[in-house]
């Protein structure tokens, strides 16, 4: 799970159990997400990577900055 990306679903935030769309398993599934930085909140829409997992269903993200290359 650590290095994937997803899309937040629900807001991610401190006192939060907020929601990450992930593709996985020739899928989309969804995750309980806390965000990386404790003090962080995540809005629905953004693009985050994971960057920790707790099995079977929590992931801890961060906002993901895609480099544009070209």
């Amino acid at each position: 799970m650590i290095g994937r990306t997803g899309r937040v679903s629900g807001r991610v935030g401190p006192g939060l159990v907020g929601e990450v769309m992930i593709e996985i398993r020739g899928g989309i599934e969804a995750f309980y997400a806390y965000p990386a930085d404790p003090g962080e909140f995540i809005e629905p829409g953004t693009e985050v990577l994971v960057v920790g997992y707790d099995p079977p269903r929590s992931v801890h993200v961060q906002p993901w900055l895609s480099v544009d290359l070209g």
